[in-house]
């Protein structure tokens, strides 16, 4: 039995990824039926959008105490988003959070190698959850289906 056969028939489910030039992997979903772009980044310790993205994703926001550090840049202000809808084509969950911070430094290192800018990085936070499965080896990943 391969991989993939063996994850669909214990409930998960499927998402393509496309490489990067960069080395990361992309893939499209929705926040709050809005689509965009995001980077799976399994050393990220959390799920987050830009801040100009806020708006686009329909996001509420509070005051965060929590400092962003990552991809050469480091204490970032933040802001946070709760309980938001997170849909990546049929598989859906309704209370995602989101940490908000500037991706300028993220998307000026993806424009260098001529690849288009990003929504959001998707990380551990959601992967853990999620019980998440990356095949590198076929350019997808596996989430647990919700449990009805």
């Amino acid at each position: 039995m391969h991989l993939r056969e063996f994850l669909e028939t214990q409930g998960f489910y499927r998402i393509p990824l496309k490489k990067l030039a960069t080395g990361h992997y992309l893939f499209s979903a929705k926040i709050n039926g809005v689509s965009g772009d995001f980077i799976l980044d399994t050393g990220a310790s959390t799920s987050c959008v830009g801040f100009k993205n806020s708006t686009h994703f329909k996001l509420i926001s509070e005051e965060s105490m929590i400092k962003a550090a990552g991809a050469g840049a480091i204490n970032m202000e933040t802001m946070l988003s709760r309980k938001n809808i997170f849909a990546i084509k049929k598989w859906k969950i309704s209370n995602m959070d989101f940490v908000l911070f500037d991706l300028t430094h993220v998307n000026a290192a993806l424009a260098q190698v001529e690849e288009g800018p990003i929504h959001g990085i998707i990380g551990a936070d959601f992967l853990k959850k999620n019980r998440a499965v990356i095949d590198y080896g076929r350019n997808c990943f596996y989430i647990k289906l919700p449990s009805l």
